[in-house]
């Protein structure tokens, strides 16, 4: 699975307020074992939203977590931009949404607050905990949530308990040597595809280092390439060490 992020505010970009949802995301889905494949803060703009969708269902593979407009205020489109790009049908009313927006609002449920209840086709409810306004989700991978990060965390954090709870295990190997990058290159274009490679350059004490390292699912293929690097380091006489 490839996740991907979609964090959409102008606010945000224009710093008058702080994203709140990267960090959170990262950090519940590496609960279970899995990584960001990307992420996205982009303005509240119909076509780069509609954009920015279309190449995340581009990827056979993708779960995308995306917060923000959901609401029922004119810039609030994600809804609308929702249902074109990942139904190719208009909205339609959610009977159980509009009855729990009813419930709580009463009459001041109109002229606006009763539109948060139409939703893309085959939308599943998102229950929020802070006041039943829900968010929802399309094929069991593509999540829309609201903004507000004590309303969006919890909707979030039940979705990845409940669809995402399982991964492979992961092995990772690094160490730090001190060398430029350049001098493990050719080591570097032996390694597979299905293995994670990170090669970082620091500078410490002036000096050029790079923290090098692999990472995948088995664990005796990992320690076979990341031996490569430990024996072309010794037999240059290059001082690493294992971190």
């Amino acid at each position: 699975m490839n996740f991907y992020a979609v964090i959409i505010g102008t606010e945000i970009l224009n710093g008058r307020r702080e994203d709140k949802h990267f960090e959170f995301l990262k950090g519940e889905l590496a609960r279970y074992g899995h990584e960001l494949f990307a992420s996205f803060i982009i303005k509240d703009d119909k076509e780069l939203m509609k954009s920015c969708y279309r190449l995340i269902l581009s990827d056979k593979n993708a779960v995308m977590f995306s917060f923000g407009g959901i609401g029922s205020t004119p810039d609030d489109l994600t809804r609308e931009i929702a249902a074109e790009v990942f139904t190719s049908k208009p909205l339609q009313t959610h009977k159980e949404f509009k009855n729990d927006i009813l419930q709580r609002f009463g009459e001041e449920s109109y002229p606006h607050r009763i539109h948060m209840a139409d939703l893309p086709e085959g939308s599943q409810l998102l229950f929020n905990p802070v006041n039943n306004m829900s968010g929802f989700s399309l094929q069991e991978r593509f999540f829309f949530v609201p903004g507000f990060p004590q309303m969006a965390h919890p909707m979030i954090r039940s979705a990845i308990e409940t669809a995402f709870s399982y991964a492979d295990e992961k092995f990772r190997y690094t160490l730090l040597a001190q060398t430029s990058e350049n001098t493990l290159i050719s080591i570097m274009q032996q390694i597979p595809d299905n293995i994670e490679l990170s090669s970082l350059p620091i500078f410490i004490n002036a000096r050029a280092s790079v923290e090098l390292s692999l990472s995948g699912t088995d664990e005796a293929i990992i320690q076979k390439y990341f031996k490569l690097f430990c024996n072309e380091l010794k037999n240059k006489n290059i001082e690493y060490k294992l971190i």
